[in-house]
């Protein structure tokens, strides 16, 4: 597998961070964990095969994290020769087909007849799906939004876990991190400081006791706040909180895979 931070943002429109994106690649598999604003422009910038994504997973429906769908969708039907025939899967909470049906009656049918096959799949915890290259893909509820979901995808050797948006209330870290336990990389949002953070949000306090029951190869860190990256070292804070693996603060573009494990 290889993953690449697309987008690393939040809401907050930053110069050099797009709004949250993933791009995960395996041997059959082009997969998109969410599509936030900027993540079209943010794929074809990194020479990221957009035209060719097999995948798209998403783990909620704010703006942030859907924004791009349309884009994405007409740039598939209207800026690719030949025309694109392959189908696209999509994965998400419940909801997720009303999700698409609300985006068709506002912008045009093409959001759901694109020119190919569109797959829809809502997916709910205990019963994961299969990519059509054998990949699976299992959730878990989180204390967000009414319908948000952290992700696992397995496969091809690798496991890549990503939390999605979510809180950690009191009691609640052992059953999200036995679900995301073990992944080679754990996505992770970070969003705010300790002071700050409600029950729908990470810190680095909350983030450092899910990681430690997780016990992720790597943890990728992301969805940090500006004004909390530019006063804080987050990793540090993290560390200090009593986490003790392997981890890093995402930009846009950075990279991982087996090979190499930045």
């Amino acid at each position: 597998m290889r993953l690449v931070a697309v987008g690393t943002g939040t809401v907050v429109p930053e110069k050099n961070r797009g709004c949250t994106c993933f791009y995960l690649e395996s041997e059959g598999s082009r997969i998109l964990l969410d599509c936030g604003s900027g993540a079209v422009q943010g794929l074809a910038r990194r020479s990221l095969a957009w035209q060719t994504l097999t995948d798209l997973i998403v783990t909620h429906f704010h703006t942030d994290h859907v924004g791009a769908i349309p884009g994405l969708l007409f740039a598939l039907k209207h800026g690719m020769r030949p025309t694109r025939r392959e189908p696209l899967d999509v994965w998400g909470p419940r909801g997720t087909r009303r999700l698409f049906a609300a985006l068709a009656e506002a912008l045009g049918e093409f959001i759901l007849d694109p020119g190919f096959p569109l797959r829809i799949h809502e997916l709910s915890a205990g019963a994961p799906g299969r990519t059509a290259d054998g990949l699976e893909v299992a959730v878990h509820g989180t204390p967000h939004t009414e319908e948000s979901q952290a992700v696992r995808i397995r496969g091809d050797g690798a496991t890549v876990a990503y939390t999605g948006d979510t809180g950690l209330p009191e009691g609640t870290a052992e059953a999200l991190g036995a679900f995301l336990r073990g992944a080679d990389v754990l996505v992770a949002e970070c969003s705010l400081t300790d002071e700050e953070v409600g029950d729908n949000h990470l810190s680095p306090a909350r983030l450092a006791d899910l990681a430690s029951e997780a016990r992720p190869g790597l943890l990728w860190i992301t969805h940090v706040y500006p004004h909390v990256r530019t006063r804080h070292d987050v990793a540090e804070l993290v560390r200090s909180a009593g986490y003790e693996g392997t981890l890093r603060v995402v930009e846009d573009g950075d990279e991982w895979s087996r090979s190499h494990r930045a």
